[in-house]
């Protein structure tokens, strides 16, 4: 064998330390002659010792395999695949192109809504109440709805102030002069004798309390105020900037009534409810929503037992907070074809309906033609215009009020310890007997009462 192929084998050096973990000093992983046994086997990979007893030379490992300068030690840093780059084009251009159509998507939401013209006929901030504009209603409870307040144009019920308008309940016994034993007992309440009362029938403008039947004058004060008469609007816009009021069985509502009833008596002729809301305590109200709800809807049907409303409503509920606490705009839009309500932005919608999509007109919508009521097929008000939203056809005028409580469903029985019964023929009774249990939770001052910062009605159309 030449000397060119000779094995060479490692120097030793005595004066390092004596770590025999250390590899041993070699060109190459595989060990040398004279360190295999006969069977051609690695003695050791320990490193060998001297005659003196010290370690020889160790080096940090070293493949010799690999030449340094011909390899990448960190190639991902210095060399990206060309994948790299389509694959980051791809995510980011696809997040751009998402949020582009996404915005799109809004701005033609937003759009589609606003393809109208406008003419204010409405802009009032309620520095005073102008009778031009507004009707005080005075009678007793409100609109079929069996609620136990008695409306009044009385400034206590009805003022303003820096804020705005504020529409107030007061406890009869404190803003009149009838005392509690009146109120229940002997004592004849009626509104046509001095010319106040604003309707017709009797029992909406008088009363005598007796104990024995359980009747009584009505408990609170409240008052109602509208445009009737004044100013209505057919199709257009209302936006009303307003704080709803604390406490248990207040009923604060923004609605609107059809100008003239030209399809009948309520709710044949319809009825638009922009926002409602109950006084009572989220939490203690929970299964329907007290404060902490806003609730829309569209009352119509051939009869009062067939009111529609269930098909043509919302709601909307906030979290950690409630409606009485600070100012929101509750706004309508409406036109031949769509009808919506919102809450502060357009795009805040609690309900929509479009009238002329799925259903030819009111009456399929509700199904009315096979159903029965008291044994009768119900009658319909509505088909012969040929118009797919009648009753919603029709000017309407603006009401604003707070009632208390009411027998027509509003305040479900059985839920948040409700006093009285709807079915029970001295709910008013009832009510104002478990006064120890509600007007404690009636707000202070203001806060009792819907407080109304500004009103805007538009019509659809140029002025």
């Amino acid at each position: 064998m030449s000397s060119s192929n000779s094995i060479h084998t490692p120097q030793v050096h005595s004066n390092l330390g004596t770590n025999p973990f250390t590899t041993p000093l070699r060109l190459s992983r595989a060990p040398s002659v004279d360190e295999r046994s006969s069977n051609g086997r690695p003695q050791s990979y320990f490193p060998a010792i001297a005659a003196n007893g010290t370690h020889t030379r160790r080096r940090k490992f070293k493949s010799a395999r690999l030449v340094e300068g011909e390899y990448d030690e960190k190639p991902w840093a210095s060399t990206k695949h060309p994948k790299l780059k389509w694959e980051r084009g791809i995510f980011y251009g696809s997040v751009v192109i998402g949020v582009a159509i996404g915005a799109i998507i809004c701005y033609m939401a937003y759009a589609s809504v606003t393809n109208h013209d406008y003419c204010i006929i409405l802009d009032d901030s309620f520095h005073d109440i102008d009778e031009s504009t507004w009707s005080y209603e005075i009678q007793r409870g409100g609109f079929g709805s069996g609620s136990f307040e008695w409306t009044t144009k009385d400034p206590k019920n009805a003022y303003t102030d820096a804020d705005g308008l504020h529409i107030v309940p007061t406890l009869t016994t404190e803003s009149t002069d009838i005392t509690n034993d009146q109120l229940t007992d002997n004592y004849v309440l009626n509104l046509t004798t001095t010319g106040e009362c604003t309707t017709t029938g009797v029992d909406n403008c008088s009363i005598r309390s007796n104990k024995t039947a359980g009747t009584i004058i009505n408990p609170v004060r409240s008052a109602r105020l509208s445009t009737k008469g004044k100013k209505s609007i057919l199709y257009g816009k209302v936006e009303v900037v307003a704080k709803m009021p604390q406490g248990a069985w207040l009923w604060p509502a923004i609605w609107m009534m059809p100008q003239d009833s030209k399809y009948g008596e309520w709710p044949k002729s319809g009825e638009i409810d922009i926002a409602e809301s109950r006084g009572n305590a989220g939490d203690d109200y929970a299964a329907s929503g007290g404060r902490d709800s806003l609730i829309s809807a569209l009352h119509w049907g051939p009869v009062p037992e067939a009111d529609a409303f269930y098909k043509t409503s919302g709601q909307h509920r906030v979290r950690r907070t409630d409606y009485s606490e600070t100012f929101h705009t509750f706004g309508l839009e409406w036109s031949e074809n769509y009808l919506f309500t919102y809450i502060d932005s357009r795009l805040l919608q609690v309900f929509f309906i479009k009238f002329n999509k799925g259903h030819r007109n009111m009456w399929d919508r509700g199904g009315f033609g096979q159903s029965i009521v008291n044994h009768s097929a119900l009658y319909d008000p509505w088909s012969q215009t040929g118009r797919p939203n009648t009753p919603f056809d029709q000017p309407f005028y603006l009401i604003l009020d707070v009632a208390v409580g009411g027998t027509n469903g509003f305040f479900p029985d059985q839920v948040g310890n409700k006093p009285w019964g709807d079915q029970s023929g001295t709910a008013m009774k009832e009510f104002w007997d478990a006064q120890s249990s509600w007007y404690s939770t009636w707000g202070e001052g203001d806060k009792r009462g819907l407080t109304v910062k500004s009103v805007k009605m538009y019509k659809e159309g140029a002025c």
